[in-house]
């Protein structure tokens, strides 16, 4: 779908999207998706949508095995893009077709040169939004699955595109759910939140989008009538937060910018 500003309306982009989930843009404007799910055999792949709308296949295998289901993606100041594959989608058919998965939960990396896929990342739970630091020295990652609470890591990067040292960032409660993230320009992060379904889960205490500091610490709390699951800065400024709920778009403008590519 897409929502137009200027006429404020609210229209399909793409007919077809195979189950899209994450999107971003990368450095040359062009539109890049996590196709989550078609069958068995196609789909659950990583595309771009050139400038012309030619659907251009990034990759849809690792090592000759398909995907499990990618579900969001970051592009990184040299091109590179990132992406993290659950098998979230692969699990059920309300939201993509039950398929037997073959590769590990796992967070892949596509060089901007060669185009060659790499698995950075095989040990976690998962592995849900991800977002760069602004000096790109950081990846956060949600691991969706991790025991008994949802976790935001923190992983090193280093020069050659691999992962070092992590550290536990964002530990969420019990009852909270985490999912998309974003980073802004001053270090903090930005998590659609929600209630994770719990017993003692008060949702209307928790929806919406939770900010913590450089150091994890929670500092704000915006509060929507639904989970939020994903979010962007936006506008001409870049200080628009556009946060996608269950049902509904919101738009915030906040007093900060999101992480620029450098």
């Amino acid at each position: 779908m897409r929502w137009d500003e200027i006429t404020d309306t609210f229209s399909v982009y793409r007919e077809q999207s195979n189950f899209a989930n994450g999107l971003c843009r990368d450095r040359q404007g062009r539109l890049l998706a996590c196709e989550g799910s078609t069958t068995a055999t196609e789909g659950r792949r990583i595309t771009r949508t050139e400038h012309n709308g030619k659907i251009t296949v990034l990759a849809d295998n690792f090592e000759g095995k398909r995907f499990n289901s990618p579900n969001d993606i970051v592009v990184k100041s040299d091109d590179s893009i990132w992406f993290t594959d659950p098998p979230f989608q692969a699990d059920s058919n309300y939201e993509g077709h039950r398929v037997q998965t073959e590769l590990p939960h796992g967070v892949y990396r596509i060089d901007a040169g060669t185009g060659q896929v790499t698995r950075v990342l095989d040990n976690i739970a998962g592995p849900n939004g991800l977002c760069f630091s602004p000096d790109e020295k950081l990846l956060y990652i949600v691991e969706g699955r991790s025991k008994p609470n949802r976790v935001v890591w923190a992983y090193t990067v280093n020069d050659d595109g691999t992962l070092g040292e992590r550290r536990k960032h964002i530990e969420a409660q019990a009852y909270g759910a985490l999912d998309g993230i974003k980073c802004d320009e001053d270090g903090n992060l930005w998590c659609g939140w929600g209630s994770s379904g719990a017993p003692d889960a008060r949702p209307e205490e928790l929806d919406g989008v939770m900010v913590f500091n450089p150091a994890g610490k929670p500092i704000g709390h915006i509060r929507l009538p639904e989970r939020c699951a994903n979010l962007c800065f936006g506008g001409t400024a870049g200080n628009r937060l556009f946060m996608a709920s269950c049902h509904s778009l919101y738009a915030i403008y906040v007093n900060t910018r999101g992480a620029t590519l450098v």
